[in-house]
């Protein structure tokens, strides 16, 4: 059976064709389930990321990370396989800065990842910007794709790949070279614990590993205690980036590490916590991707206009929908 696809003029031709003349109704969720179900998911993805990329690049940057910096991650629309529904799990991009989806690419499975992030890298600019990710994408190719776009990468390393790991384990108990600082220590308290971060940088891989564009390596320790029942936790990661030390300071470097993190919890965990996107009974077809390329796109909105908590902004955008309809620019007169 052969799906038709619908281009974003079709869609707004289809919505129209629902709509009553004088305004007096809207769209019901099936009508719009069927249209968004035959939606040309590769033209509709460019059209929200190039908004999601002119909100990122108009926000004042920040006095700590002055170049852009974007964290790469991905997250499986649960029940979507089960339907049929392509590329079930999403590997997206996301600003560190306001935490705004760039872009997200279908993949077939978690564990194909690996060849997403180098075709999601190559198709995106990456000039002047610094890419963060986790150790599932920590790979050399990835590292060579982005070295060779003009970017630059911080990337968290385990035990894979193994000669690095090695590499890294004989210099980051070395004394530090000369009077160069390559050393930070911060100290966060909320949220019922107090968590101390030290890190420890060393450049003297350089010119030894051969790792695309290695510049620094890095040993991050993090210190947990929750003040209510007095437990502890104790974390201990790795990593390497192509930011040379006058560029990256240690300092920097944890902010840099730290925004991977809190990018994770701007998108990912609001889109299931707060959106509920789990619980989405639209699983078939293209449903599932462009659904999830529109939260991208309203948390994106939302967060543009100021909102710091996102789930307070629904309920009040809720009761008061001409403010929600102001947002993108529709005024309706009383």
């Amino acid at each position: 059976m052969i799906i038709p696809r619908y281009s974003l003029e079709e869609v707004t031709k289809q919505v129209r064709r629902k709509l009553p003349s004088d305004g007096s109704a809207t769209v019901c969720a099936a009508t719009l389930h069927t249209i968004f179900r035959h939606v040309d998911r590769d033209e509709c993805e460019p059209h929200l990321g190039a908004w999601a990329d002119r909100v990122v690049g108009s926000l004042p940057a920040a006095p700590e990370t002055p170049e852009p910096a974007v964290a790469l991650d991905g997250k499986t629309l649960r029940g979507s396989k089960k339907q049929g529904a392509p590329g079930p799990h999403r590997l997206s991009t996301l600003a560190h800065q306001g935490g705004v989806t760039l872009t997200q690419c279908a993949v077939d499975a978690k564990t194909h990842e690996i060849t997403a992030v180098e075709t999601i890298v190559e198709q995106w600019v990456l000039e002047g910007r610094m890419v963060t990710m986790d150790t599932l994408r920590t790979q050399r190719h990835v590292a060579q794709t982005i070295v060779d776009k003009d970017g630059d990468y911080v990337m968290i390393v385990k035990e894979n790949p193994p000669q690095l790991r090695a590499d890294m384990a004989l210099v980051l108990p070395l004394p530090p070279l000369g009077a160069r600082q390559d050393t930070a220590r911060t100290v966060d308290l909320g949220h019922g614990r107090i968590e101390p971060r030290h890190i420890t940088t060393r450049a003297a891989l350089v010119g030894y590993s051969d790792w695309p564009g290695l510049a620094q390596v890095f040993e991050l320790g993090r210190h947990v205690r929750f003040q209510t029942t007095g437990k502890e936790r104790v974390e201990v990661v790795y990593g390497v980036t192509s930011l040379c030390p006058e560029r990256a300071t240690p300092e920097r470097l944890l902010t840099l590490v730290r925004g991977q993190w809190q990018s994770e919890n701007k998108s990912p965990w609001v889109r299931d916590g707060t959106v509920d996107e789990d619980r989405s009974q639209g699983r078939c077809g293209n449903l599932p991707h462009v659904m999830a390329a529109l939260r991208n796109t309203a948390i994106g909105l939302l967060r543009y206009a100021g909102y710091a908590n996102i789930a307070a902004a629904g309920r009040r955008l809720a009761a008061q929908p001409l403010q929600a309809l102001a947002l993108i620019g529709i005024a309706l007169e009383n």
